[in-house]
């Protein structure tokens, strides 16, 4: 899975970045700087999620294959391969499917459906919380016998299928339409539209989706995002929104069993007294996606930061067998918080500002505390280009960061 995921992780960048600029030489307006920084942020934080807790869910796969398993399929076998790959895909499209059909779920899946562009870059944009969840509808493979190596491929593999659906480049593909989940198939599953919400669930096979009755075929124009505009840049209110949500209509609901119903039912479930379920709104004449004006130095300052801030995170993945649950904690958090900090630069938020000035005189500090030696000074070097970098940008041009401001 490592080896997936070093050839995968530097090939993710290289075809956004293709796709830009084939997107730009079309006159097509499929980029924006914030809201992809935004989709890449929640995916940083849900790779080092992965990184501190990953050994506990491959653990709990390996460990009831090991002591449950009701058969033995051999990995050197070529059907053991495809049948393990299809069972994946199976297993995922009910993970998926119930995660728009069950409010506690679709609050650890919303974070993927929040952008209202798409593209590349929206592949990478996942919830922090959603891998605890999804672990859980794989375990019956490792009942099946599926064994443990075989099991992680496919699931690597299968995810990897996934980013290049994420683009608006490539139309139907003719016959495969009927076989495999497509671009064309995936921009409606991402749409807001009334009849593509809940749609197309399939990760690499959508056949599921025609057997279930959850297909739909690309006929309006896609309408991205979700029905209640996320309206944010912050990737760590990205994956709390939903829940604050959820946890205000349970205290507002009367009794315990609507309580427990808000989190179990489907989105946009209320109880009776409050006007019971809600249906999503119809589409606007013409959609407008939320946005803000921002400066040339916050740009640059982000585009920086940003690459710092995923050097960092790579970095800490590729080396996490080396460290503990301290030092993956503390990367969570400092790099958390740089994102959130170009999240309210970019939403012109006043705290912003402050909080960043904090962080990178903080944050090259850290690593002599919980590394040592030339590791620490390595990190020390990296983080302290980010001071440079606010020093040389913000300290400056601080009017610039300013101007456009709305307090709050």
């Amino acid at each position: 899975m490592k080896v997936l995921a070093g050839l995968a992780g530097p090939l993710y960048f290289v075809l956004i970045g293709v796709e830009y600029l084939v997107a730009r030489r079309r006159g097509l307006p499929l980029y924006r700087l914030n809201d992809a920084i935004n989709s890449v942020s929640t995916g940083l934080l849900m790779q080092l999620t992965v990184m501190a807790f990953g050994g506990i869910m491959a653990a709990s796969y390996i460990g009831l294959y090991t002591a449950a398993r009701i058969a033995d399929w051999s990995s050197q076998s070529a059907a053991t391969w495809l049948c393990c790959f299809a069972a994946v895909d199976f297993a995922y499209y009910w993970f998926h499917r119930l995660s728009h059909e069950v409010n506690f779920l679709w609050a650890a899946h919303v974070v993927h459906h929040q952008s209202e562009d798409y593209n590349l870059a929206v592949a990478l944009r996942q919830s922090t919380l959603q891998p605890f969840f999804s672990t859980i509808f794989y375990l019956p493979l490792a009942l099946c016998g599926f064994p443990p190596l075989v099991f992680f491929v496919c699931s690597g593999l299968n995810t990897i299928y996934q980013f290049w659906l994420h683009t608006q480049l490539i139309d139907r593909l003719g016959p495969l339409e009927a076989i495999l989940v497509t671009p064309s198939h995936h921009r409606v599953h991402h749409g807001r539209n009334p009849i593509y919400i809940d749609r197309n669930h399939g990760g690499t096979f959508i056949v599921w989706d025609r057997l279930f009755g959850t297909f739909q075929r690309e006929e309006e124009e896609v309408v991205y995002g979700i029905t209640k505009p996320l309206a944010s840049w912050n990737p760590i209110w990205a994956n709390l929104h939903y829940w604050v949500e959820l946890v205000d209509n349970a205290r507002r609901a009367r009794g315990l069993a609507d309580k427990i119903k808000t989190f179990v039912k489907i989105p946009g479930w209320f109880p009776e007294d409050q006007g019971g379920f809600r249906a999503p709104p119809p589409i606007e004449d013409e959609p407008v996606k939320f946005d803000r004006a921002y400066s040339r130095e916050v740009a640059g300052y982000a585009k920086v930061q940003f690459v710092l801030l995923t050097a960092v995170t790579v970095a800490l993945t590729f080396t996490a067998e080396s460290h503990g649950f301290a030092v993956a904690a503390a990367g969570w958090f400092g790099i958390g918080w740089g994102l959130a900090n170009l999240g309210g630069f970019f939403e012109g938020r006043s705290w912003a500002f402050r909080s960043e000035a904090i962080r990178v005189l903080v944050c090259p500090v850290a690593p002599w505390v919980l590394l040592e030696g030339s590791v620490a000074a390595a990190w020390v070097a990296v983080l302290s280009l980010g001071t440079a970098a606010f020093a040389s940008q913000m300290f400056e041009q601080r009017g610039a960061f300013l101007d456009s401001e709305t307090p709050r």
